[in-house]
C-alpha cells in the first residue's frame, strides 16, 4: 500500500469497514510508516472530539438529507418532495430553534447554527444565482447547476423578512484536448492543488508536453518541491526527453543529493547517465559514498563503472 491509498483508507479503517485482508495490510504500512502512522492518531483525535460535543438537529434537516442521500444512492434520481412550509418560513423556524437551545446545548450553538443556516441557504439560494448586480430577493433568482453558496450574514429586514448575504462559487467543466491553450492552464494550475491525486493526473496528461517552457518550469518545480512520490515521478517521465539540457541536469542532480525517495533516486541516475558529462561523474562518485539504499548505491556503481570512472574521489 502506498502512503496516497493508505491516507484515504484511514476512515475506513477506523470504523471497521475494511475486508479483513485490508485492515491486516493497513497495520502493516501503520507500523511501518510513521508519517500515515500520525495521520491515524490525527483521526482518533478528531472522532473523541466529534464524540464529545452534541447537537440537536431539526426532524425536518435529518429528513431532507436522508432523502438526499438515498437520491445519490440510487443514481441522483429526484425524490419526492413532502407537502411542506415555504423555504422562508422553515429557514427563520431553524434559526429560532437553533438559538432557543442555548440553555440546554451551550457549546456546540454556533455550530448547530452553522449546520442550519448552512443547509437552508444552500438548498434555497445554494442553487439559483444572480443575474444583475446589486441586492436581489428570491423572486429574482433562476436556477442554475453546480453553484456553492457560502452564508456570510443573516439578518431581519424592514419589511419583516430575512435579508441573506452570500458568496457563490459556481462550479463549470471543461473538456478538449490537452494542447488546447485553456485546457494546459487548467492542467498548469491543477499542478499546484492541494489534492495529491489531482496532481499527478495532471502531470501525466501535461508530461508529453514538457517541450514548452511552462511546462517544463512547473515539472521542474515538481520534481523539486512537490511532497507526494508519485507525482514527482510522473514529473521525471515526462522530462526524460528533457535530461540533456544544462538547467534540467543541474536540477535533477540536486535531487538526486535531497530526495528521500530511493525510486526517485534511481530514476534520476538513469536519467542523468543517459546524456553523459564529467560534472556528472563527481556527483555520483560522491554521492555512491553515502548513500544508504543499497539499490541506489549498485546502480551508482554500475552507473560509474559504464563511465569507466572510479567508484571513490581521489
Amino acid at each position: 500500500m502506498t502512503c496516497d491509498s493508505v491516507s484515504k483508507l484511514i476512515p475506513l479503517y477506523f470504523y471497521g469497514e475494511l475486508t479483513p485482508d485490508d485492515e491486516d495490510r493497513m497495520e502493516q504500512h501503520l507500523h511501518e510508516c510513521a508519517p500515515c502512522s500520525r495521520e491515524m492518531d490525527r483521526q482518533r483525535s478528531l472522532a473523541a472530539a466529534f464524540d464529545s460535543r452534541e447537537a440537536t438537529v431539526t426532524p425536518v434537516l435529518l429528513n431532507d438529507c436522508r432523502a438526499d442521500l438515498m437520491a445519490a444512492i440510487l443514481g441522483g434520481a429526484p425524490r419526492q418532495e413532502p407537502i411542506r412550509k415555504s423555504a422562508w418560513s422553515l429557514l427563520l423556524d431553524a434559526i429560532g430553534e437553533t438559538f432557543a437551545s442555548v440553555s440546554r446545548v451551550r457549546t456546540p450553538v454556533g455550530a448547530v447554527a452553522l449546520i442550519a443556516l448552512g443547509f437552508f441557504a444552500a438548498r434555497f439560494t445554494g442553487v439559483w444565482s444572480q443575474t444583475v448586480p446589486g441586492p436581489i430577493t428570491a423572486g429574482g433568482m433562476t436556477p442554475a447547476d453546480d453553484v456553492f453558496a457560502t452564508v456570510r450574514s443573516v439578518r431581519p429586514d424592514s419589511s419583516g423578512g430575512v435579508q441573506i448575504s452570500f458568496d457563490e462559487t459556481r462550479r463549470r467543466t471543461l473538456s478538449g484536448r490537452p494542447d488546447d491553450q485553456a485546457i494546459q492552464k487548467l492542467l498548469l494550475a491543477a499542478a499546484h492543488e492541494e489534492n495529491a491525486s489531482v496532481r499527478v493526473e495532471s502531470v501525466d496528461f501535461l508530461k508529453e508536453r514538457c517541450n514548452t517552457g511552462e511546462v517544463r518550469d512547473a515539472f521542474l518545480n515538481a520534481i523539486t518541491h512537490d511532497p507526494n512520490d508519485a507525482v514527482r515521478l510522473k514529473a521525471l517521465e515526462g522530462l526524460k526527453g528533457l535530461a540533456g539540457d544544462p538547467s534540467v541536469r543541474k536540477t535533477l542532480s540536486q535531487v538526486l543529493v535531497t530526495d528521500n525517495n530511493p525510486a526517485v533516486r534511481m530514476q534520476v541516475v538513469d536519467m542523468l547517465v543517459a546524456h553523459r558529462d564529467d560534472s556528472v561523474v563527481g556527483v555520483l562518485q560522491g554521492l555512491v559514498q553515502r548513500e544508504g539504499n543499497n539499490s541506489v548505491r549498485l546502480k551508482l556503481e554500475k552507473a560509474l563503472k559504464d563511465m569507466n570512472a572510479s567508484i571513490g574521489t581521489f
